[in-house]
């Protein structure tokens, strides 16, 4: 699969770090305000470090249903703390808080940043990191439902994403990494989504003042081949518009379940000459993805309007908004946060000829996806790596 071996070859980075040895279930340790917290079995194990169950320190033993994981690596490595560093300045619970009440959402899907600190074990020291515990990943779910999700599921999913990327930009970051597999459900209300791993979250505007656009030949191509934008296959930083244009794509694969340029990932020059002349003729990359007559207008509407952004313009997020409201208003839907992860094509049912057999299948896959109250995947692999890990980097 073209997007598996994407990842997989980004995930070969040449960095050769010490892993995380792992500690026992009951081990305690003790953040940098001085709360104890009680580690349980861990759920994950990364490139760099594991993850744990947790929760705050008492004499009962860690339950499986515990509300907290913990990110442990050794303290000489340096993604999670790059990751510690977005979640300090931009992730404490009372600015998600004081964020969902000014701007009156239901919930913000930003993980919350618990607390963090050093740990020793055996002469060797260990940073770790509180946080959320997630359910499944949107990945899973989305190729149990054959790669596709419903029409309004996708603008439903989008609307959220885009609560999440006003919220990160306007508190001086950018997430540069936006896919189905750092979007993870909640384990207590499988309609909230949360955007994870900010390994290489990048700091685009630090104390008001916004980077340059400036072309390195060094990075270029960095992100996820197939997602990245424009501006990353040139070398360029991430920027706002960057995350609002990798969005775009996510949208376009998840309800035609394929971008153009996917059967040739190996050649990223091929990839980006192909966005480049796409977002000149983004009719014409409709018409290649949705060669049926109910064209998702929307989202040509909404790609139409990112294009149009200067590198380092602020986006108006409730023009963007509005773009995706009309487009459930003309499916006969609304806004009410319900994500319908179930097996639909481009908004419309399958077709009947699908056998009892199958359907049942796919029903039992996308349940597994969507009910999984262990959460034992929240954070598997996949979800633990990086973006230093996952990025797919190319070599000239």
């Amino acid at each position: 699969m073209p997007r598996v071996k994407a990842a997989q070859a980004g995930r070969q980075g040449p960095a050769k770090r010490r892993l995380a040895e792992q500690f026992a279930a009951g081990e305690v340790i003790t953040d940098l305000a001085k709360k104890e917290w009680k580690l349980g079995l861990p759920i994950g194990q990364g490139g760099f470090g594991c993850i744990y169950l947790a929760d705050k320190n008492s004499s009962k033993s860690v339950s499986s249903d515990a509300s907290y994981v913990v990110k442990v690596e050794p303290s000489d490595n340096g993604p999670l703390f790059t990751e510690l560093k977005f979640y300090q300045r931009a992730a404490k619970p009372e600015q998600i808080r004081k964020w969902i009440h000014t701007h009156k959402l239901k919930y913000l899907g930003v993980p919350k940043y618990w607390g963090s600190g050093l740990h020793d074990k055996n002469g060797k020291s260990y940073r770790f990191m509180v946080m959320d515990r997630f359910g499944s990943d949107l990945q899973k779910i989305y190729e149990a439902n054959a790669k596709r999700f419903s029409r309004k599921t996708v603008l439903q999913l989008s609307l959220r994403i885009l609560d999440i990327l006003e919220y990160i930009h306007e508190h001086e970051y950018v997430h540069g990494d936006i896919k189905a597999s750092n979007l993870l459900l909640s384990c207590k209300d499988p309609d909230q989504v949360y955007l994870v791993d900010y390994g290489l979250a990048y700091r685009y505007c630090p104390d008001g003042s916004h980077k340059e656009y400036k072309e390195d030949p060094k990075r270029c191509h960095d992100g996820t081949i197939e997602f990245t934008s424009i501006d990353a296959h040139n070398g360029v930083a991430p920027s706002r518009r960057g995350d609002l244009e990798i969005l775009g794509y996510c949208m376009v694969q998840w309800l035609s379940g394929h971008l153009p340029w996917e059967d040739n990932l190996k050649d990223p020059n091929y990839v980006r000459d192909s966005k480049i002349r796409y977002r000149e003729n983004i009719a014409g990359l409709m018409d290649k993805c949705f060669p049926e007559k109910n064209k998702p207008d929307e989202i040509a509407k909404y790609l139409e309007t990112v294009k149009l952004l200067d590198y380092d313009e602020k986006p108006l997020y409730q023009n963007l908004q509005d773009i995706l409201l009309q487009g459930l208003k003309s499916i006969g839907s609304k806004d009410d946060g319900k994500l319908e992860l179930g097996a639909l094509e481009n908004g419309a049912p399958k077709a009947r000829t699908t056998t009892k057999k199958r359907k049942k299948e796919a029903e039992k896959s996308t349940e597994a996806g969507v009910e999984d109250m262990e959460c034992s995947d929240a954070h598997t692999e996949e979800a633990m790596q990086t973006r230093s890990k996952t990025r797919k980097r190319v070599q000239k």
